[in-house]
């Protein structure tokens, strides 16, 4: 029953940031400054496309998840990725939906807006069902005792082997990390939080390479996976498509 919960909280901050990023999406492309819409400046470009990405790998995760509930499916996969996707996708709602509100600038702070009630509710699925730090230290214990749960984590993540280097060499850390866990459990447990997240961001990073299209592939690893950006949204390097990404999350008003 708890693991149906953490999917729901899963499920759940999927779509507050996705929600928050349709809002802010569709209010760049209405508002102008500085002569031109929001969504044509560089720099809100930059910021937008940040969030889609950081949405779309965040949906991609929750609906793999869902997948491995089905009766019976994967159940070794689901012990870990679910502790995993619990950690980080419910951890990255929050400054997304801060970041997006922004974007809307006061607009987005008051109570006429739906944003300030997409902030209110999106630390909420990162408490229900066990907090960040009680949610990290079941991931080292299904690390423990169940290596069938780690080994069929790995095997959905190196579905992407061979796609992309940068991605290749961050699982290759990843699997030579988690042997030693059980040798050290004080230093374990102390760096469990940024275990859980580089396991987050592995299982986003395959999914993305294997389903996104490239120009979102390409800044998630680029940003998430080789550090090629700063600790804020909105700062993806030179190359990424941003048009392109940010189109591709943009609501459509029906004809």
């Amino acid at each position: 029953m708890v693991n149906h919960t953490r999917l729901d909280c899963v499920l759940g901050s999927a779509a507050v940031m996705r929600r928050a990023v349709a809002e802010a999406t569709h209010h760049a492309t209405f508002r102008s400054a500085f002569g031109a819409p929001l969504l044509e400046q560089p720099l809100m470009q930059n910021v937008l496309a940040d969030l889609c990405v950081e949405s779309e790998a965040a949906t991609l995760v929750a609906l793999r998840l869902a997948r491995a509930f089905d009766p019976g499916a994967e159940p070794q996969f689901q012990r870990l990725a679910t502790p995993v996707a619990k950690f980080w996708v419910c951890k990255r709602a929050t400054p997304l939906v801060v970041e997006a509100l922004e974007c809307l600038g006061g607009n987005g702070y008051v109570e006429e807006s739906p944003m300030p009630r997409l902030l209110r509710d999106s630390p909420l699925n990162a408490i229900w069902e066990e907090p960040g730090n009680v949610i990290a230290l079941d991931v080292l214990r299904a690390l423990a005792k169940d290596p069938a749960a780690f080994d069929a984590f790995l095997a959905e993540v190196e579905l992407a082997a061979g796609l992309d280097e940068r991605l290749d060499a961050f699982v290759s850390k990843i699997r030579d990390q988690v042997p030693g866990l059980a040798e050290e459990p004080a230093s374990a447990q102390y760096a469990a939080r940024g275990i859980a997240e580089r396991l987050g961001i592995a299982l986003q990073a395959s999914l993305v390479v294997r389903h996104s299209p490239p120009a979102v592939a390409e800044a998630f690893l680029s940003t998430r996976v080789a550090g090629a950006a700063g600790g804020a949204f909105g700062t993806l390097p030179p190359g990424v498509d941003c048009a392109a990404i940010v189109e591709r999350h943009r609501p459509t008003l029906a004809a």
